[in-house]
């Protein structure tokens, strides 16, 4: 008989976790089905509760259908140069370097996540892909390390970034002059009041930690572990872009190096005015962050037929974000146009109280994320009827917000329109991640309206 006691059944965090992963087997669909999915329901619902008829809903879906092209060609773009940088031999070879270095998995895991929460105050997409890079590293050289774990660890550093970083959409709108909350909040307001507050640090960092010991401390049985192949095609792709024929003029200017070193030197030009003028915080616009990565694969695919090369491989990563974003903004119009989300967000509102409104903010945001998964788009919606309950309330109105953001991003984790990116680097399905996910979510969850439960009552 098989000795149950010694039979190596993974971490009790790894055996609950498996609890979500039935979901993930039996009910999530692939990612475009989710989204069209959440088109069904939210018509549904604005059938139901609201007084708008079918045609007009329908229209509601038409006519918002290119709300978000600007902004999807400006998350297209961030995923095809941060993944063409993400790929480039230097950062494989630097990634490299690191993972050899990292032997141990307790220590390759908080490494690893530390690197994700730095990447993450540069930017979402950069800090996705390139731990994604670094998953596969790590992975192939520790067979004690689960890819799927690894690779939902990266994206969740890339979430919870948004809520310390200066790159959050919200953050940065508040911070624009003339920004169409400028006068309810009484003029515009700074990321050290906004980002940087002891309240919104303080859960921060608790999460992070939370994070952290999730991810080191969820392991599945060893013969449950699932990791990258050993062999990876990227030198070898390179290597293809790298094969011009320098017998004619043509040939010579497609690999001509003087070429990409004289635009990239343009555009050091160009992003040092940028920070000498406005600031390192005041520069990071998203077309900044996209310019900045552009500028950088310059040097490092240093002829044009290998910058072409690179940016033309990760293209098919972006797909899918493509595709999809005209859905969600369809999804948006539909719930603003009808009313649908403020029904949402006052129904949930209504039973707060000034110490409960963030608590309460969060739940909404969180709901409302899984049909409108933009942060811009969605406090559109939401932010000017919860400042004006945080206010009616006497609530703290950057608590309201913060707690907002953590909403936002947190069922960012159900929602997988974000992940698509890393999931079509490595050929991941995910089913294979989205249990994992889910687990993560859970604690998220119970952490963080602890924290906004107990935080604020302590701090201000």
């Amino acid at each position: 008989m098989e000795n149950t006691l010694n039979k190596d059944r993974g971490t009790l965090l790894w055996r609950f976790s498996q609890k979500f992963q039935f979901a993930a087997d039996k009910i999530i669909p692939d990612s475009l089905v989710f989204c069209l999915i959440l088109t069904f329901i939210v018509y549904l619902a604005a059938l139901i509760f609201t007084d708008k008829g079918p045609v007009d809903l329908c229209l509601y879906w038409f006519n918002h259908a290119w709300d978000m092209l600007a902004f999807s060609m400006q998350m297209s773009m961030m995923v095809v140069v941060c993944a063409a940088t993400a790929k480039s031999r230097p950062v494989n070879k630097g990634m490299g370097v690191l993972a050899r270095a990292l032997n141990n998995p307790i220590l390759a895991m908080v490494v690893f996540m530390i690197w994700g929460y730095v990447a993450s105050f540069i930017n979402w997409a950069f800090c996705t892909l390139s731990c994604t890079v670094l998953a596969i590293e790590l992975s192939k050289r520790n067979k004690g390390l689960s890819f799927p774990i690894l690779l939902v660890g990266g994206y969740c550093t890339s979430c919870l970034g948004q809520c310390l970083g200066p790159t959050a959409s919200v953050y940065a709108l508040l911070a624009t002059e003339g920004n169409y909350m400028q006068e309810t909040l009484g003029g515009v307001l700074t990321q050290d009041v906004t980002v940087y507050n002891p309240v919104n640090v303080t859960i921060w960092v608790m999460l992070a930690l939370v994070t952290i010991l999730l991810v080191v401390f969820t392991r599945p049985p060893k013969d449950a572990i699932m990791t990258i192949d050993s062999e990876s095609n990227t030198a070898q792709e390179l290597a293809e872009w790298e094969k011009v024929d320098r017998s004619t003029p043509a040939g010579v200017m497609n690999s001509s190096k003087i070429i990409m070193w004289l635009v990239g030197a343009a555009g050091v030009v160009a992003i040092a005015h940028e920070f000498i003028t406005k600031g390192f915080l005041g520069a990071l616009s998203l077309n900044f962050i996209i310019f900045f990565f552009l500028i950088l694969n310059c040097f490092l695919y240093p002829t044009p037929t290998a910058f072409v090369g690179a940016h033309k491989d990760s293209m098919h990563l972006a797909t899918e974000v493509m595709i999809q974003f005209p859905f969600y903004a369809g999804i948006a119009g539909i719930m603003s146009e009808s009313g649908l989300a403020a029904i949402v967000v006052t129904a949930i509102v209504g039973f707060a109280t000034a110490k409960s409104l963030p608590i309460w903010a969060y739940i909404s945001a969180s709901v409302v994320n899984l049909f409108i998964p933009s942060q811009g788009g969605q406090f559109i919606v939401q932010g000017p009827l919860l400042v004006d309950a945080a206010q009616q309330l006497g609530a703290d109105v950057m608590t309201v917000i913060n707690a907002f953001v953590y909403g936002d991003e947190a069922t960012n984790l159900l929602q997988p329109l974000y992940i698509i990116p890393a999931l079509a680097l490595v050929n991941v399905k995910l089913k294979d991640v989205w249990g994992i996910m889910a687990f993560v979510w859970f604690f998220w969850t119970v952490f963080t309206i602890l924290g906004f439960a107990i935080v604020p009552g302590i701090l201000l």
